[in-house]
């Protein structure tokens, strides 16, 4: 045993009190020297926060950890205290701190507060992430609670982060787009990756169906139905249409011929033939419904009709291979009630929906693999319907009708989460009781880019010291109530991942498309790809000027608007010669080392691609 821990201990030169002379010998000492291997202790630096993580090997009993920090020169002084348990903490210290200097060690205490073994003392640094870096640290903070937190026997997605053997389907199928965006990323192997969705297509195989729809919740080890409700015991077609979403873009990006990888996809298709998606008419009726069982037939007897967040679901039963479902069911199941609805709020025009739009989720669980970018049907354009709907949601918040303290232009979002009042609860413009949610403001990334980024920016610098955790922001967090959620929900978290890189690089749009199925059903349901109507923002279309062609040194971009672009300079045989990004307004490209010939000038904004040709004839 080392002995007792003091308070405080004081670092800069002097005269110590005796009673710390034998602790700073240890400390300065020992510390890095005997106690390295034993309990190994780690820091990341990010924008606002720093993470410690360790490995305790000592494989002691204790009471708990005592964790210690000094800034700069000053003293160290005792942090927090945390459970056996724990292996990391986060230290929120705030924005604008790049120029501080943060010393970390833990010391394992026993009941009475002795010290037994103590950690290295460790040294790191904060500084101001750019966006790109700030988007990169949300999704894979997110991304945790789908690798990290996935079911140990199962794989698949915990309802919440307090449901212990409960698995859902939807946040499971927003879970395994998640994991192949943690491929690309490269926060995880393509092989570990590969394993853990192997690992849970084949427990879908053995675990509870009904007419081979999914139930909303099952047993993680087992694979038995939990029920939902007194009702909902049997299959949930929405929970499974959002679970067969993230599978299929599974299956197209696992295109390679290793036995895993085709094993994997002939099973996914497999489960995809095997959901009588005809059954959930009644068999005959022009619209599907949500639920059936064997004990309680269709006892719940809900109808699927939009606008809501199910759209998907009339996607995949049309596309079904071996079950399909007429395509007239589009017209008159999904859009057969209150569907278009022409209103206007704050300057910007919705066609269908209700007033307002409804919560941000309607914008949210269908595309997070089906490309709304260029589907147009006979009701609307989807991409600018979500865009606006997002705008809207936020000039609400920002506008703040019922004086709800916190709401603003920069902190803003309402969808259904967790609420401190009704425990959980579809928030929106018009059920609007002041709670706000990170996923509502974060997974529209890709309608609202600038104003997704200003909200992600209030959440993280001035509200991170309650609102960010292990795995991302919190749920929820409603100033009115003084109330921030514990919680993590599936359905929240996933969204986050996939919408945030559907911004960046498309990736889950692109992959989902691909697959053979979907696009003769968009057809047959009526849409025209059509991306005349896709802006950047409402009624703000980026527009872009290449000048001088023919060029000489150098080739000018002027554009209409600070969202970011990524560009590449292609030559005539293919190759990218020269690459970048930028959110100015104006782009220098420099040609001087290049020969004379033609070039392709590539931009992505985000929502599309621009190819420009460029001649280039050296001065």
């Amino acid at each position: 045993m080392v002995g007792n821990l003091p308070g405080i201990i004081k670092t800069s030169t002097g005269n110590y009190p005796a009673i710390f002379a034998g602790w700073m010998f240890i400390l300065c000492f020992m510390l890095p020297h005997a106690l390295t291997a034993q309990i190994q202790l780690s820091a990341s630096g990010y924008d606002s926060h720093i993470e410690l993580k360790w490995k305790d090997l000592t494989g002691n009993s204790f009471q708990y950890y005592r964790i210690f920090r000094q800034i700069n020169d000053g003293e160290f002084a005792a942090l927090e205290t945390v459970f056996p348990k724990d292996t990391s903490f986060i230290d929120f210290v705030g924005p604008d701190r790049s120029t501080e200097r943060f010393r970390y060690f833990i010391g394992q205490l026993d009941f009475l507060g002795n010290v037994q073994e103590l950690s290295d003392t460790i040294q790191v640094e904060t500084r101001e992430f750019t966006d790109d870096e700030l988007l990169e640290m949300v999704q894979k903070y997110t991304f945790r609670y789908f690798w990290d937190f996935g079911h140990p026997v199962s794989g698949l997605a915990r309802e919440r982060n307090s449901s212990g053997e409960v698995v859902t389907m939807g946040g499971s199928g927003f879970g395994v787009m998640a994991i192949l965006v943690g491929i690309e990323r490269g926060w995880i192997s393509r092989d570990e990756g590969l394993k853990r969705l192997v690992r849970m297509v084949l427990f879908l195989e053995s675990a509870d169906r009904f007419r081979g729809a999914f139930p909303h919740w099952m047993n993680g080890t087992t694979g038995r139905t939990v029920p939902f409700s007194s009702l909902d015991n049997g299959g949930d077609l929405v929970e499974t249409a959002f679970l067969f979403e993230g599978l299929l873009t599974v299956r197209q990006y696992f295109q390679g011929s290793s036995a895993n990888e085709v094993v994997l996809r002939e099973k996914i298709t497999r489960l995809y033939q095997e959901v009588d998606w005809n059954w959930y008419r009644k068999t005959v009726e022009d619209v599907l419904f949500w639920h059936w069982s064997p004990t309680n037939q269709f006892a719940i007897n809900l109808p699927i009709r939009g606008w809501n967040e199910a759209m998907i679901i009339y996607i995949l039963a049309i596309a079904s291979p071996t079950h399909p479902v007429p395509a007239r069911l589009y017209e008159r199941g999904w859009a057969g009630g209150n569907y278009r609805n022409a209103q206007d709020h704050y300057g910007y025009h919705l066609d269908i929906g209700p007033n307002f739009g409804g919560p941000l989720f309607f914008c949210h669980y269908s595309f997070i693999g089906l490309d709304p970018r260029y589907l147009r049907d006979q009701f609307t354009q989807y991409f600018v319907q979500c865009q606006r709907q997002s705008l809207i949601n936020r000039e609400y918040c920002a506008a703040n009708p019922k004086n709800y303290p916190g709401y603003g232009a920069d902190c803003w979002g309402l969808t259904a989460s967790d609420d401190p009042i009704q425990g959980y609860l579809a928030h929106s413009p018009t059920n609007d009781n002041g709670t706000i949610t990170p996923t509502a403001a974060l997974s529209s990334m890709p309608y609202t880019p600038e104003e997704s980024i200003a909200a992600l920016k209030n959440f993280y610098r001035q509200r991170g010291q309650r609102l960010w955790g292990p795995m991302g922001f919190y749920d929820a967090f409603s100033d009115r109530q003084d109330w921030v959620a514990s919680s993590y929900l599936a359905i929240d978290q996933g969204p986050i991942v996939g919408m945030i890189e559907n911004y960046r690089s498309q990736l889950l749009w692109n992959t989902f498309m691909t697959s053979p199925e979907i696009k003769p059903a968009l057809i047959a349901a009526g849409f025209e790809f059509d991306s005349t109507t896709v802006a950047i923002k409402a009624n703000d279309p980026q527009e872009i000027n290449i000048y001088p062609n023919p060029a000489g040194q150098n080739v000018f971009l002027e554009r209409n608007n600070t969202v970011k672009i990524d560009w590449q300079l292609i030559n005539t045989a293919g190759f990218s010669v020269l690459r970048g990004s930028t959110t100015r307004l104006s782009l220098n490209i420099s040609l001087e080392s290049f020969p004379a010939g033609l070039f392709l000038l590539r931009i992505n904004d985000g929502y599309r691609t621009q190819q420009f040709k460029i001649l280039h004839i050296p001065n």
